[in-house]
Parts: structure tokens; C-alpha cells; sequence
């Protein structure tokens, strides 16, 4: 019992410890073998337990230092990285070093320093140098080498751009050996990526075409004026021809009239100067653009190699085009097996130099190819049909031939009744549209395709005229025939069971990996410029992504192995369990 003079406390029972709870304006605590008297001011009383810190050895030396693999789990993806690279055959890229001068830090190391920040969606030169000093994986990777960002920027640009390609076709040889694809069927798809270049930086060939115009015309009013007054000062000597109108024949006809200065005027001289210091650099410049140009319509004049496109994601909602890429792959269980770039906007021009790329990389063809509207025109069915490849490639208005006001449409061309024998088409009216010729129409690729026409007799005083068709005259119909016996073709493919097979896995394959590519690994606009090191870049990226999906897929092997040995030992024990109770069971019987 404690007495404290003045306060009347009653009777408490002495514990080690506090009282779990209570109010009161004076509590008695034991601390250190010895009872205290404390003032609680309305609050509640709360039991200390005494405070444990984990020892701080960040400045302990030790003696033997702690190996960096130990402290990474088998099965993270540096090791698949690694282990990757190891068996890359890179002979190629050892032959491209000269020797001499200081030492090189070995390319295999650098190739999976570059594979592994890609996979991390680590993009930038100077980041990778961070890395290297800072994170373990990277540290584990390089074997403590510290290649500064210069180096890895000049590795990547200038290294890479002969052997990256190959590099990549031995990885996905890898894959193949290892059962994760085939290469028996692509299925592909293309997407636009924006260039480095500046947005508003471009050339147009109709601007280009038409200044031009504009200045040859002034270049001749000059030179003819100049030669008109040469005539009538000497009339003992002819005037010169005008040469062609080109920087070379103008830089030619320059030179003879500089010689020639000291029998003109004072606008003469003008003129000739004019010519030289003035329009021959303009000519000489619009000349180099259309050469950069070739058969493009654009060009971005930081990113030479670029065309301007309409993009999908367009911030100020107008339509404006931008300098990309057309970035074309084709994938097998969502690994790359094949890409390309190009610098055309449409895909349908991009497929047969991407399957030709793809037997010259494999030496073999696949068997399937599947492919959108986009890829789907008379030129590429052909060229699948001599290649012997099964075409799942749908062709416009695939989709809306399905639709009942489709079929219904009786002006339609389709709909239209046709006599094979006779050769002609009735309209709805049961007017014969008798065969008038044919024409040869020529696509921007250089194919050219046959088109029969077909013409009615008279239109005029029809009542379905106006539904029918809008011409003045009678109508005329254009049918290609050959695209007519394609498109039936890949029809009867298409919506067959494996074609809707095929139709439906195109959904999930390229289109899954190029949301994998820029929404999830953060990667939608190039950081290099020109075409070679915009393709040296994807190409990482690709491997990248075929690291990734190998590193989930061998993780997941790991662990469905580790089940089923679980699984298995599991099963053992149970069984172990039943024979150990049943011969228990028959001793107690006995």
C-alpha cells in the first residue's frame, strides 16, 4: 500500500508491469525494480515493451565478400538473359573489331548489358551507365565493368547495325529448338511509330515540284535574255544553246557567261550574279530533295529516312500527320519471328518484301500466313499462291459481305446476273450489259491488272436509274476477273474451321504484342534517327520482348515442375500412409 500525503488513493494490488488501462489523475508504475508515482493527465496508460534494433553493419568490413549471384534467384530473367547470349554465336561482330590501341570491353558483354536494359524498358545510354553502377543485375551481367554512356551509344548505333538482324534470327532459331515456335506460320500486322524527328520540319513533293517549275522558268527568262543581248552585241557569233535544265548544265552555263563579263552591262553582271550565287543553290537543293524523296510523297528534314503518316494517336485531334515509320512483324505464340521497317504508309506494299526477307533470314518459307484487310490485293495473292504459301489474308469489305443489305443490294456488281457463255451481265431491269473492251490499270508497286468493261445499251428512261448508277450516260461496269477468283479463294479459306481458327488467334498475337510493345514497355516513338539505326533500335526491342516472354514462360515451367514434384511426393506419402495404416490394421487383427 503507498500513501502520498494530501491524496487518497485506494487500494491497488502491486504487479510488475502497467495496469493495462485506466484513468485516474495519478498512476503507479514499476520501472527498474522501483515503483514511481506519475501524473495522467485524462489519458490512457499504455504497457512499453523495450525497443529492438536489427544491428547496422554498413560500414563493417568483411572478410569474405558476398558473391553477386548469390544474392539473385535462379529464376529471375538476367540469368535467361545470360544464359541466352552465352550460346549466341557472335564471331561476325568479333570480326568487325580492328585491334590495336587500348583494350575494348568485350561485345558479348555489352550485348547483354543492352538486352537486359531493354527489357526493363531502360532505353537511354545514360541510364544504362547508372545501372551499371547501381543495380545488382547489371553489376552481375558486365562483371563490374562500367562503359560509360559514349560507349554504349557508339556500340549500339555503329556495332550492332551490321549483325543485330542475325543476332536476332539465332534467338528465334533458339526458340525454335526449344519447342516455343515453329516458323510454320506468321501471322502479321504493322503499326506506325513516330520518328525522333521534329514534327514540323517536312518536305513535300508537290511543293518541292512546284517551286522548281517555278524557278527553271525563271532561270530561262534570265539566260535567254542574257544570250539575246550577246547576239545583238556580237552578231559574227551564234548564241549558245540553253542548257538542260539541271544544276550541272546551269553550273556549266555560268561558268561561260562569267567569262564573258567584261562585254556586258552593269544588269547583266547583275543577272549572271544572280544566277550564281542565288538560283543555282535552290536549283541544286530541290533537286537533292526529290533524289530523297524517290517514290514518297514526304520527307522530314532531321529524320531524312522518315515519311509523314497519319498516326492513331493524334493530340490535337485535326488529322495531323506525323514522321514515322511503318513497323511490320510477324509473331508465333506472341514471340517476333520476323519484322521489318519500311517507309511506305500502307501495309499492302510491305508484304511481299517482308515474306521475301523472311526466307532469305530462315532459308524457308512458312507454310500459313495470316494477315488482315490490309494486306489483302491481287499482287500479294498471287505472289502467295506461286510461293505456295495457304493465304488466310482477308481482302475489303471481307467483313461486309456478310451483311444481309449486302447481299440484298441488287444494283450491286456481285449481285449482278453474269452469262459465262455469252459474256455479258444483266441489270436489274433485264437490259444486257454486252462486253465493250478492256483496260490495264497500274499500281503505285507496278502491277498491272486487267480489267474487262461492260457497258448497257440504254439507260435512258429507266426508272431505276437513279438507284442504279449516277452517270450521264449508260452504265458501265469494270471487273477484274483474276482478283474475283482470289477473293473467292480466300473466302472459302477464311470461313472455313481452321480459317476461323486463324482469324480468331490474329487477334491476340501481333496486335497483343504491339500493345505489349508500347503501352506496357512504354516504348512509342524511336530515339535514333535513320533508317539503319531505326532498325538496329526495334530489333532490340524485339529481342527484348522474346527475352521477356522466355524468361515468364521458363518461370512458369519452373514452378509447374516444382508442383508437379510436389504433387508427385505428395501422392508417395499418401500411399506410404495407406500401407503403413493397413499393416497396422492387420497386426491389431491379429
Amino acid at each position: 500500500r503507498v500513501t502520498v500525503p494530501g491524496v487518497r488513493i485506494p487500494p491497488l494490488p502491486l504487479q510488475r508491469g502497467c495496469p493495462k488501462s485506466r484513468i485516474a489523475p495519478f498512476a503507479i508504475v514499476y520501472f527498474g525494480k522501483k515503483y514511481y508515482l506519475t501524473v495522467a493527465q485524462k489519458t490512457n496508460i499504455i504497457a512499453m515493451a523495450k525497443i529492438v534494433f536489427k544491428e547496422l553493419t554498413s560500414n563493417q568490413n568483411v572478410l569474405f565478400p558476398v558473391s553477386l549471384s548469390e544474392k539473385i534467384a535462379p529464376n529471375h530473367p538476367v540469368r535467361i538473359v545470360n544464359s541466352v547470349v552465352d550460346a549466341l554465336d557472335i564471331s561476325s561482330l568479333l570480326s568487325s573489331y580492328k585491334g590495336g590501341g587500348t583494350s575494348s570491353y568485350h561485345p558479348r558483354m555489352m550485348l547483354k548489358v543492352l538486352f537486359y536494359a531493354y527489357l526493363n524498358n531502360i532505353y537511354s545510354c545514360r541510364k544504362i551507365e547508372k545501372a551499371l553502377q547501381e543495380n545488382i543485375h547489371f553489376m552481375w551481367l558486365s562483371g563490374n565493368s562500367t562503359p560509360d554512356f559514349r560507349t554504349i551509344n557508339d556500340f549500339r548505333g555503329k556495332r550492332l547495325k551490321e549483325d543485330i538482324k542475325s543476332l536476332f534470327s539465332a534467338i528465334v532459331l533458339l526458340l525454335q529448338e526449344s519447342g516455343y515456335v515453329s516458323l510454320d506460320v506468321q501471322y502479321i500486322d504493322g503499326s506506325k511509330v513516330e520518328s525522333a524527328s521534329n514534327r514540323y520540319t517536312f518536305v513535300w513533293r508537290g511543293s518541292v515540284e512546284k517551286n522548281k517549275v517555278k524557278l527553271e522558268s525563271k532561270i530561262q527568262s534570265i539566260l535567254s535574255e542574257v544570250d539575246k543581248h550577246i547576239e545583238q552585241d556580237k552578231q559574227e557569233r551564234a548564241p549558245d544553246a540553253l542548257p538542260d535544265m539541271d544544276s550541272c548544265g546551269l553550273r556549266e552555263k555560268v561558268s561561260a557567261l562569267n567569262k564573258r563579263l567584261s562585254g556586258m552591262n552593269k544588269a547583266e553582271k547583275k543577272q549572271v550574279k544572280k544566277l550564281q550565287e542565288e538560283y543555282l543553290p535552290r536549283l541544286a537543293k530541290y533537286e537533292s530533295q526529290l533524289e530523297k524523296l524517290g517514290d514518297r510523297n514526304s520527307f522530314s528534314k532531321t529524320d531524312e529516312d522518315a515519311t509523314f503518316m497519319r498516326m492513331k494517336e493524334d493530340h490535337m485531334k485535326n488529322g495531323q500527320l506525323k514522321p514515322a515509320y511503318n513497323i511490320q512483324i510477324a509473331t508465333e505464340n506472341q514471340f517476333i519471328t520476323n519484322l521489318g521497317i519500311y517507309r511506305r504508309a500502307g501495309d499492302t506494299g510491305t508484304l511481299i518484301p517482308f515474306l521475301q526477307d523472311f526466307r532469305e533470314t530462315y532459308h524457308r518459307q512458312s507454310s500459313i500466313v495470316v494477315a488482315d484487310a490490309g494486306y489483302g490485293s491481287e499482287q500479294n495473292y498471287e505472289f502467295m499462291e506461286n510461293a505456295g504459301i495457304e493465304a488466310f489474308v482477308k481482302y475489303n469489305y471481307f467483313h461486309k459481305e456478310q451483311k444481309r443489305t449486302w447481299k440484298k443490294d441488287a444494283f450491286a456488281i456481285h449481285n449482278l446476273y453474269y452469262n459465262r457463255g455469252q459474256d455479258y451481265y444483266v441489270c436489274p431491269m433485264g437490259q444486257h450489259m454486252e462486253y465493250t473492251g478492256q483496260r490495264k490499270s497500274k499500281s503505285d508497286m507496278g502491277y498491272v491488272s486487267v480489267l474487262k468493261r461492260y457497258q448497257a445499251q440504254n439507260c435512258e428512261g429507266c426508272p431505276l436509274k437513279s438507284q442504279c448508277h449516277k452517270s450521264k450516260t449508260n452504265r458501265i461496269i469494270e471487273v477484274n476477273y483474276n482478283l474475283n477468283r482470289y477473293k473467292q479463294k480466300a473466302r472459302e479459306r477464311l470461313m472455313s474451321e481452321e480459317g476461323i481458327y486463324h482469324r480468331g488467334r490474329r487477334c491476340i498475337e501481333p496486335e497483343a504484342v504491339f500493345a505489349q510493345i508500347k503501352h506496357n514497355s512504354a516504348w512509342k516513338r524511336f530515339r535514333l534517327r535513320g533508317l539503319e539505326k531505326v532498325k538496329t533500335e526495334f530489333t532490340l526491342v524485339a529481342i527484348a520482348h522474346n527475352l521477356r516472354k522466355l524468361a515468364k514462360k521458363a518461370g512458369f515451367l519452373l514452378f509447374f515442375t516444382y508442383f508437379c514434384r510436389m504433387t508427385s511426393r505428395r501422392g508417395i506419402i499418401e500411399k506410404t500412409k495407406d500401407v503403413l495404416k493397413i499393416k497396422m490394421d492387420n497386426k491389431r487383427a491379429a
